[in-house]
Parts: structure tokens; sequence; C-alpha cells
């Protein structure tokens, strides 16, 4: 469970955390209410589960009630990459020197979770993780003893936070920790953690996702899932009983088996793509489920291109590549490439009466998969 950013400053601020004088809006004359009780300048930000808000047009900085105003008729209603923006969060502007990036998640490769903190904060973590891996200080936790205070400290010092705002910024990694073995959170950040001329340390930004198979632990939290309102797709994927997660390629990804699906997701990225979603739609590939698939995806408008990875197991592969032909042939007109693999029982029979005039086949997943990411435009090997 996502929780928005206004509700992660929340449990942020309860646990003790320093986070900027805010108010919730869902019109511009809260807005301009909120503004005014707060004190110019206000940060307005649109509350959806994406990143990358501020490029996106969905933050901005308002010095006078001319300016609020225009800021949230530009954001309220705005669509921000698939999500319709119904409420911001008006937010005391931080007068900022210098940004970090603090955070915790699980490192599945360790088996352990680690802690993070970065002096390049204020963007995008994985663009940093990606290009210069070097600025991002990590301390590994044994979760039987949680963090102990000089990890804390190492991390800061490692990633070579200025030593008259250290403490506190250890102080911050160490209570997000806290939260996050605490809350059976995902993840817990901040990015950015300002430090401001006045060498305080502020959270202004907030990221708290909790495993939603632990929620029966926290009702104070699974209070909060009605509040953190689906996009249409993920309402529609609980419509249809599909395990389906939004992401922000171009690259529409089915599959019948979370495996599948997850070997998928790698292999795009591997072959220079970006996947558009998780889509995992359960056994039993029959005609009904994988249109309602193929609507999902095709509802995606960041959707270039569409790969299949179907394996028959109790399912028949005959019976399945029937199931996508008489799926393809409820549209009168595809909007958009497929690519479908086809393995396992009756596999070869199902490759044969695939309806290769609306779609391309390919007897590997790396080769459908590079297909795919050339539909979309990427860059296969």
């Amino acid at each position: 469970m996502r929780l928005h950013e206004y509700q992660a400053k929340e449990v942020f601020a309860e646990a003790g955390l320093p986070t900027p004088d805010a108010e919730l809006a869902e019109s511009t004359d809260e807005v301009l209410a909120a503004a005014d009780s707060i004190g110019y300048p206000v940060a307005v930000k649109a509350q959806v589960h994406v990143g990358g808000r501020g490029k996106a047009g969905g933050i901005e900085i308002a010095d006078s009630d001319d300016e609020v105003r225009e800021a949230a008729d530009s954001i309220l209603g705005m669509d921000l990459k698939g999500y319709t923006v119904d409420r911001v969060l008006v937010e005391a502007a931080v007068d900022f020197v210098d940004e970090l990036y603090v955070g915790v998640t699980m490192d599945r490769g360790e088996g352990k979770p680690v802690a993070m903190v970065s002096s390049e904060g204020g963007v995008n973590i994985e663009e940093v993780a990606e290009e210069n891996p070097e600025a991002i200080a990590r301390e590994h936790v044994d979760p039987a003893f949680g963090m102990h205070p000089y990890q804390a400290r190492r991390a800061v010092y490692d990633a070579g936070v200025e030593s008259d705002v250290a403490s506190d910024v250890a102080g911050v990694l160490s209570t997000l920790y806290d939260l996050w073995a605490d809350s059976d959170a995902e993840d817990t950040e901040v990015n950015p953690v300002m430090v401001t001329s006045d060498r305080e340390v502020v959270c202004a930004d907030a990221v708290m996702n909790i495993d939603d198979d632990a929620l029966f632990r926290h009702p104070d939290l699974a209070e909060m899932e009605e509040a953190a309102a689906e996009d249409d797709l993920e309402a529609k994927a609980n419509e249809y009983g599909f395990d389906y997660v939004r992401l922000e390629g171009n690259v529409g990804i089915i599959g019948n088996g979370a495996g599948l699906v997850m070997t998928t997701l790698d292999l795009v990225d591997y072959y220079g793509g970006a996947p558009a979603n998780f889509l995992d739609i359960g056994g039993g590939a029959k005609a009904e489920r994988v249109a309602n698939a193929l609507d999902m995806v095709f509802a995606d408008e960041n959707v270039d291109s569409v790969v299949f990875n179907i394996f028959g197991g109790i399912t028949r592969g005959d019976e399945v590549a029937q199931g996508i032909n008489d799926a393809i042939a409820q549209f009168d007109e595809l909007p958009k490439p497929i690519v479908v693999r086809l393995a396992g029982t009756n596999a070869e029979e199902g490759m044969e009466i695939l309806n290769t005039d609306a779609l391309d086949v390919e007897e590997t997943l790396e080769g459908a998969v590079q297909r795919a990411v050339e539909h979309a435009g990427g860059e296969s090997q």
C-alpha cells in the first residue's frame, strides 16, 4: 500500500521528523485559504502516486494570492502520468542551500534492509544509482538488532554530509529505519532532506510504502488506504481480478504467472526497453480473460507495444492460442503491435494456429521481448 505524501508526512511528523507546515486542499478556494494560513511563499504539490511530479508540472512555488490561484487552477484536475489530481498539499516553502537523499528499503540480494544516504538529493535516486553509484552511501542492517547509532553516523559520514548537520541527518535516518521496521514497510524515504541557510534539517518530501500482507497488524495505516486513491487502471485490474502494477515504461507485459511476468520485466529492461506494467492474468488464459488484459494494457496511453509471455501448463498451449485469437478478433483494429511467445504443453500446436496476420510470433522469450522493445522504439541488443 502506497501512502500519499501528505499521509506519509503525518506519520513522519508523529515520529518526530521535522516537516514543513502544510494543509491538504481540494479546491482553489481551499488552496488560497491554506496559503494565507501558512504564509508565503508556499509550495503547491499534487498528491498522486508518481515520481517526478515537479518535472511534470505537479509542483509549483507561489509567492502571492495570484500565483497560488494560478498554481491551483493548473494542478487541480490535471492528468499527471495517467493520474487525475484531485487534491494538493499546500506547504511552507523551504529556503534551502543543500538537498540530500535519505531512505531505507530491502536489499533482496543481500537479504537485509539497507539504509542509504546521498548528497545528491532532489533528483531521481534510481538515476543516481545508475549514473553515479559512489554518490550513495549504504549501510546494511541486521534486523535482529536494528540500526545502531554508529551505523547511521557512518552512512552520513560516508555520504559526505557536512559535519554541522550530520547529527540531525543521522537522526532522520535512524527514525526512518525504526518506521520501516515497526510498520512492516517496504520503503521509507525522504527526497529531498533540505538543509536551510540556518543549518536546519527539514523533511521536504515523504515516501512510505507498506507491505499489504502486514496491514492487519497496522489498522491505523490500513485506514489510510481508502484515501490513497487508485488510478482507473488499478481499479479495472481489481474488477477483472488481475495482479497488476502500473509502471512508467512503454512496453506492455502480459503473462500467466508472477514468475513469468517478472522474468519478462527483467528482459525488457535488459534489452533496452522500459516496462509499462506488471500484469499477471493467472492460469487458464481464456478469450474473455485475455481480452480483458488487452483492454487494460491498451487503455494505458504510455504503451507502444505489448508482449505476451504464456506458458501452457495444465492448460494446453493450443487452447491458450485459441483464446488469444478469439480475444484479438474482438478488436476491429489492434491499436498497438502484439508479440507472443508460447511455451509448454502443446506449444508447437499453439504457435501454428496463432493469427500471425494480426500479431507477431516468436519461438523464444528473448526474441519476443526484443521484437516488442523494437516496436516500442527501444534499443534491443
